[in-house]
This record gives C-alpha cells, sequence and structure tokens, in this order.
C-alpha cells in the first residue's frame, strides 16, 4: 500500500465526523432550528443524547471552523502513525470525555462541539509520544506541543463563560489516561 493511500485511508474516520459536523451546521442554518438541545446537559435524561451527538453541533461558523482543521489534522495523524490502536484512542476521546462531562460539569447548561475530542487526541499524541520515547513519536509530540501547547494548556481553565473548558479539560484527561494505559500495555507486552 502507498504512503499516499494510506495517508488518505488514515483520515476517513476525522472527515466523516467533520462531515457530519458540517452538515449538522448545514441543517441549523437552513432550517433554523437550533441543534442545541443534542447538546450535552449535565445529569440530565435529556442531557444523555449529548454524549452521542454533541461533538456534531456547533454554536456558529467560527466555532464550527475552529474545530474542524485541528480535529482533520490531529485525527488523521492519530490514524497515520497509530493505526493499530487509533480506533481506541478516538472511541475513549469521544465517549469517555463526554460521559465525564455528563457526569462531572458543574455547569448545568448545553456543552457543543468537538473540543472535548480534539483535546484529548492532542493530550494522548503529545504524552503517548514521550512515554514510547521514539524518534517519529517525539517528533510528533514536538510539532503537536508547538502548533497546539499553549492552547491546550490555557483552554482547560474557566476564562470564558460561553467556552465548556470542562470539555477540554476532560478531553486533556481522557487523552492522558488513554496514552498512559496503552503505553503500559506496550511495556508489558
Amino acid at each position: 500500500m502507498s504512503r499516499d493511500h494510506q495517508f488518505f485511508g488514515s483520515s476517513v474516520v476525522p472527515f466523516r465526523l467533520v462531515f457530519l459536523m458540517w452538515l449538522s451546521f448545514s441543517i441549523e442554518f437552513y432550517s433554523g432550528i437550533d441543534l442545541g438541545f443534542l447538546g450535552i446537559l449535565p445529569r440530565t435524561f435529556r442531557g444523555l443524547l449529548g454524549i452521542f451527538f454533541a461533538p456534531m453541533v456547533h454554536g456558529n461558523l467560527i466555532h464550527l471552523v475552529s474545530n474542524t482543521f485541528p480535529l482533520l489534522f490531529l485525527g488523521t495523524l492519530l490514524y497515520f502513525f497509530y493505526e493499530r490502536i487509533a480506533g481506541i484512542v478516538f472511541f475513549n476521546c469521544y465517549f469517555i470525555t463526554n460521559c465525564l462531562i455528563w457526569l462531572l460539569s458543574p455547569r448545568i447548561s448545553y456543552h457543543i462541539g468537538a473540543s472535548g475530542l480534539i483535546y484529548g487526541i492532542g493530550v494522548f499524541l503529545i504524552l503517548y509520544g514521550l512515554l514510547r520515547q521514539d524518534f517519529l513519536s517525539l517528533v510528533i509530540s514536538l510539532v503537536i506541543i508547538l502548533v497546539y501547547g499553549s492552547a491546550f494548556l490555557y483552554g482547560v481553565f474557566p476564562t470564558d463563560p460561553r467556552i465548556s473548558w470542562e470539555a477540554h479539560l476532560f478531553g486533556a484527561l481522557t487523552g492522558a489516561a488513554t496514552a498512559i494505559t496503552l503505553a503500559r500495555k506496550k511495556r508489558i507486552r
């Protein structure tokens, strides 16, 4: 299989989610229906839907675009360089992050967007590379730190009431826990 074909194949999952994000936004825009009710509303029955759908719903075009490019970039890196474990990482960063938001967020308001997933994948890639300590993994970690490091650091603090810092924090914690768990399993084998 050629590297180009591998790279294209690595982008399939992130592109599918981005497609669903843009489709949801288009439905909202053209129909006038606010899909915010599909977000995570902590500790409520109706908020459980958000565990599945919140990453596909965005508040405005800037929010959507600011989630699109990091998701494509980080998701493709994940599937390209860590193909064997990428599905586990993506699943954890998507669902565990959203479950933590639903269970533990102190704010009872809708949490929408894919930034929890983005933080999860980003922190996973950074920490997993540092734990593996092979050259390529360290380079991936360094690139992500240079591109997103300060955003990942500042985004986990409550600075803007309209931004779900909880999604960022729980995504980062999920990514870190997944990296540590998978790095340990690799060492045990």
